[in-house]
């Protein structure tokens, strides 16, 4: 509960939702799972590291709980760090998925001082080939799950967190916006994994107060409209995130997944990019790109813009409501 207090903070979350919110994490020892999925990931670039000799020590800070990102600072201070590149674990623009890391970042060097690193965001990496192949593979595997005689009538459904609606009308500049990102990222899986299947972009694990709009259809209501269309299957690959979150693990493994066996819906779930290789050669083109003076030209599949750092206006905190 303390975790979710952090994360909910002047969001307005009725407190009989966070109580339903925490309940989840019991069926996963009481904890998150994103520690331990951060904790593999970091081993796996390490790897990588070493195996390309790149000579970087890896640090790891988080938002909402231990280790906080400004206590990760102060030991980068002691070990005699300067610059750091930081790695967000989002592919999107966004507030919460970009811009309020860059602030996280800057409150944690003014708590230390003057003696702080100056640390440099990586960029945003949705249509990178490291985060759009494994997708892809996930839903190739997830599909072979599913009858193939109900291939005529299966359905493909991308997911991500959604936001609320005031916030995404206000994700960034030149087109750069969560929704333009995820609707890119659903079109070049879709068509590299299942070219013949109708596909939709929908929405997960949505909170806040009932009266403030956020993105919709959710994934459950979207389920039931596909089955009343005669939908027979569906995959559901989340592409709003990078690995198995409790937004993954309940919200869809459980919670969707229920909802497809009460509307006759045969369900497959596609796995997130974790540790693929792929993903973590990934970052290290990140760390590359930006080694060179000046950073080289960010690569990606899409056509949505992208670029190293953001604009002072992209991205800005939606209006809170009185």
């Amino acid at each position: 509960m303390p975790f979710l207090r952090n994360v909910t903070r002047g969001r307005g979350i009725p407190p009989e939702r966070l109580a339903e919110v925490a309940e989840h994490y019991q069926h996963f020892g009481g904890v998150s799972p994103i520690n331990s999925q951060c904790r593999q990931l970091i081993a796996a670039i390490e790897a990588d590291f070493r195996g390309y000799g790149l000579d970087l020590p890896i640090y790891w800070g988080n938002r909402n709980w231990k280790p906080m990102i400004a206590n990760t600072v102060i030991q980068m201070r002691d070990d005699g760090i300067k610059r750091a590149l930081a790695l967000a674990t989002s592919a999107y623009g966004g507030y919460s998925s970009c811009r309020q890391y860059l602030e996280d970042i800057a409150n944690a060097r003014a708590a230390v001082g003057p003696d702080a690193p100056v640390i440099d965001k990586l960029r945003q990496f949705n249509d990178h080939p490291g985060f759009i192949e494994p997708h892809t593979d996930a839903v190739r595997a997830a599909l072979v799950q599913l009858d193939p005689a109900r291939r005529a009538d299966t359905r493909l459904v991308f997911t991500a967190h959604s936001i609320p609606e005031s916030m995404a009308v206000t994700a960034g500049l030149n087109s750069r916006r969560y929704q333009a990102q995820l609707n890119e990222v659903a079109a070049l899986v879709a068509a590299a994994a299942a070219p013949d299947l109708p596909y939709e972009l929908v929405w997960q694990s949505r909170s806040g107060p009932p009266q403030v709009p956020w993105l919709e259809p959710d994934i459950n209501d979207y389920l039931e409209q596909m089955a009343a269309a005669g939908a027979t299957a569906v995959v559901v690959s989340p592409i709003g995130f990078i690995s198995d979150h409790l937004e993954v693990l309940w919200d869809l493994d459980n919670e969707a997944a229920a909802t497809a066996a009460r509307v006759g819906l045969a369900f497959a779930r596609a796995a997130t990019p974790g540790v693929d290789p792929r993903f973590v050669r990934m970052v290290r083109d990140l760390v590359l790109e930006r080694l060179t003076d000046p950073p080289a030209a960010p690569a990606g599949l899409g056509t949505v813009p992208r670029w190293h750092t953001c604009a002072i206006e992209c991205c800005p905190a939606p209006p809170r409501r009185r």
